[in-house]
């Protein structure tokens, strides 16, 4: 395994929400559906079987006008279809027992919902691959990609691997190295920094658990929401900026080739036409605490600006095809000798272990490969 960074889980996996998603969103019959249930459940079995702490704490969908209600209807229906366990609706007496503080006139309850550290997980699987007899290198960035007649040779920064095949999943990188390869430019990879405030810790039991608000479904995000971690910590966010660099982990941090590629991508310009008043609605939340404090206020009418301070942000690695569309679902791509993921967006984390079956399945398939016995 060839890793970019000197240490693992250092771009999305690091910088997760933390949430095990059951798979209430996703259109019935795609890929996200069916993989993000399969791996909610082969997450919390793997977390189980290596002591990961993690908690099975359950998520409300909260509808706080009378438009949203057509759309949490929506997603009940999507959850059932998709064979998400335990989804109920609450009354205002059954919300009051999860979250006392919440308010709204329709809620949705996910109990198989879940939080855990990401980081933690991917550090155990490492333990699993090395025990297997399996190498991670580090700092070892793929820079070029050749197909030969018989192997795979791959230039890094530490020097060439040559290999059968190769299995790339560069996340915020994907498009770079599925070009190098010799795959089509579409979809570019753009990255949306979202950036989180916290609960002060004498503000936490405000939340207990998870509340989320009815999402637009237009929309490959799920909009600002509030998120009891497994350390005990209560976030609230994330925006969703379009960010000057893959890896815009402050605000200072920009790099001119990933903003040059962002911009000169025909898609960026499409999306923007459409998206304008969500990227300015977005804008005022990342510039201001209050506007923060005001969304949360929908959901817990407690919640006040000072009861704010600054949390972590992520990036996340958004494929935007050229003609300007958000890709919702995962996505795969082929070139010689290799398999590519091309998009693997929330909940790629809370499906790992099943996109990693499903990549393993397709791999055996694409290069004629046999299981050893």
């Amino acid at each position: 395994m060839l890793e970019r960074e000197a240490t693992l889980a250092a771009h999305q996996t690091g910088h997760s929400s933390g949430v095990i998603h059951a798979g209430i969103y996703y259109a019935p019959g795609s890929l996200k559906a069916r993989l993000c249930v399969e791996g909610a459940q082969a997450m919390y079995d793997y977390c189980a079987r290596h002591d990961i702490t993690h908690a099975r704490c359950g998520k409300v969908i909260l509808a706080v006008s009378p438009s949203e209600r057509a759309r949490l209807d929506e997603l009940e229906r999507r959850g059932r279809a998709n064979g998400v366990a335990g989804l109920r609706r609450l009354n205002d007496a059954s919300l009051a027992q999860l979250e006392p503080h919440a308010r709204a006139i329709d809620a949705l309850h996910s109990p198989d919902t879940g939080v855990v550290d990401f980081r933690l997980v991917a550090e155990t699987l490492a333990s699993d691959v090395r025990e297997a007899g399996g190498e991670i290198a580090t700092r070892c960035a793929v820079q070029a990609v050749e197909a030969r007649a018989r192997c795979l040779r791959l230039t890094t920064a530490s020097g060439a691997v040559e290999a059968g095949h190769a299995l790339f999943c560069a996340g915020a990188w994907a498009d770079r190295l599925a070009v190098a390869a010799g795959a089509d430019a579409d979809p570019r990879i753009v990255p949306f920094r979202g950036g989180y405030l916290r609960l002060r810790p004498e503000r936490r039991h405000l939340v207990r658990a998870l509340i989320y608000p009815v999402p637009d479904p237009a929309l490959p995000f799920l909009g600002v929401h509030l998120s009891r971690h497994i350390d005990g910590t209560v976030t609230i966010g994330p925006t969703a900026l379009l960010a000057p660099a893959r890896d815009a982990y402050t605000l200072a941090r920009a790099r001119p080739r990933d903003l040059l590629e962002t911009l000169t991508w025909p898609g960026t310009w499409r999306m923007a036409r459409r998206w304008w008043p969500t990227a300015l609605s977005e804008l005022r939340l990342a510039a201001s605490r209050r506007a923060v404090a005001r969304a949360a206020q929908r959901f817990v009418p407690e919640i006040e600006a000072v009861d704010l301070e600054p949390a972590h942000a992520g990036v996340r690695a958004q494929a935007l095809s050229r003609d300007g569309r958000l890709l919702d679902d995962f996505l795969f791509s082929h070139t010689p000798r290799a398999l590519h993921v091309r998009n693997a967006p929330s909940p790629g984390a809370s499906a790992a272990l099943a996109i990693a079956r499903h990549v393993a399945d397709e791999a055996m398939r694409s290069f004629d490969l046999r299981r050893a016995a």
